[in-house]
């Protein structure tokens, strides 16, 4: 039998749309969603804020407003290129991650595939009746930080608040999700063929 990690959460309703300041997310049972999160000093706060005033962004834009999309693809660029800390390269942290996105595949949510970055983690799930995203990752981000801070001997925020979420529409998006995370760790210099990467699962070379 399973054991509950840290932080589980109870069975309760699917949001559908919805906005938490800058970040529009869609919420809804059996749908697939490419999800993104990041360590919290992958991409500086005060880097965020000045691209939000940048594209003048007041924290109450509607979910199609471009300039969200846009701001969404400054911070992955930003994150793609390695900064911060990347505590996710120590194979310890990488391995509790891992542990926690196979957890409860199967009974909160279908795990279709996942990649372990040293900054970052993308992952694409199918959502169950009664397990709404945002419960999921918090339960993920609650357990692997209290782990991932024993483990390092720290204390203080382990992720960024927030996440990014992205419907995915066909099995057309689907595969260009599963080639774009399969190509993470190569375009990022850390291997040189992607089935070489130990903290991958679900992708094309499977």
């Amino acid at each position: 039998m399973k054991k509950d990690p840290p932080g589980a959460q109870a069975s309760r309703p699917h949001k559908t749309w919805h906005d938490r300041g800058y970040l529009p997310h869609f919420d809804e049972a059996g749908t697939v969603q490419s999800l993104t999160f990041r360590l919290v000093d992958a991409v500086p706060a005060a880097t965020v804020t000045a691209w939000k005033t940048e594209l003048k962004l007041s924290g109450g834009e509607a979910a199609a407003d471009p300039r969200c999309a846009r701001l969404r693809g400054q911070i992955e660029r930003f994150a793609d290129q390695g900064h911060g800390a990347c505590w996710l390269k120590d194979a310890r942290v990488a391995e509790v991650v891992q542990d926690a996105l196979l957890h409860f595949d199967g009974e909160r949510y279908r795990l279709l595939a996942w990649v372990i970055m040293p900054n970052h983690v993308h992952a694409v799930i199918e959502t169950l009746p009664g397990f709404p995203l945002d419960g999921v990752i918090h339960s993920w981000k609650s357990f692997t930080a209290k782990q991932a801070n024993r483990l390092l001997g720290r204390t203080g925020a382990f992720w960024m608040g927030d996440y990014f979420d992205r419907y995915v529409r066909d099995e057309a998006h689907l595969w260009d999700v599963k080639r774009y995370m399969e190509e993470n760790p190569v375009k990022a210099g850390l291997v040189r063929f992607a089935r070489e990467w130990p903290w991958m699962g679900g992708c094309l070379q499977e």
